[in-house]
């Protein structure tokens, strides 16, 4: 069984997290294969944008993160605390663990931010939130990525993306990487998305 940490930093955008619960969660119960997700924070509880406070199944302090095949990394609101986190040491080294040994680390919006600032993406191709005058992309280049203008950018083990609206294709790249196209296309099609 494969099974991703799925990151929860204060401000967390909570549409983002639940898209790759839910696209991971699909599979085990309809997929080819199971891939048990596990939710962490640097605290606990974590409160989301907008609020909403969630319980994650373990503290970072507490993980083993080499038990974890991929890492899956949504955006949040800086408004909301997310930069207060997501830049932190702990999450910066988790962050690395997965890309020095080219684990798969999938990222929505502007959690492509801290994987960009722990190094991750520096000399390769990303891209992030696309509005707001180009703000986020303008700090995304400020570490070495070179931005493009697309919904979503796969560079190596990296996935990056737009906006909210990519949620749920960032969560079936990741689960076709996992566990195989066809998979992934067929929880697709299960989940009533079109292709």
């Amino acid at each position: 069984m494969k099974r991703v940490l799925l990151l929860l930093c204060e401000g967390t955008e909570i549409f983002e997290a639940a898209a790759f619960y839910d696209v991971l969660g699909w599979s085990g119960a309809h997929g080819a294969g199971p891939v048990q997700v596990i939710t962490v924070g640097v605290c606990s509880p974590v409160k989301c944008a907008f609020g909403l406070q969630v319980i994650p199944d373990a503290r970072l302090s507490e993980v083993h993160i080499e038990q974890f095949d991929a890492l899956a990394i949504p955006g949040g609101f800086e408004d909301f605390g997310f930069y207060n986190h997501a830049y932190s040491e702990p999450v910066t080294r988790l962050i690395k663990h997965f890309g020095d040994r080219n684990k798969p680390v999938a990222t929505i919006c502007v959690g492509a931010l801290p994987a960009a600032q722990a190094g991750l993406l520096a000399g390769r191709q990303g891209t992030t939130y696309h509005l707001m005058d180009g703000k986020r992309r303008r700090q995304l280049a400020e570490f070495g990525v070179q931005v493009v203008d697309a919904p979503i950018v796969r560079d190596g083990n990296i996935i990056t993306s737009t906006s909210p609206a990519t949620a749920i294709d960032v969560a079936l790249y990741l689960l076709a990487e996992l566990t195989g196209t066809e998979n992934a296309d067929h929880i697709r099609h299960l989940m009533g998305f079109r292709k």
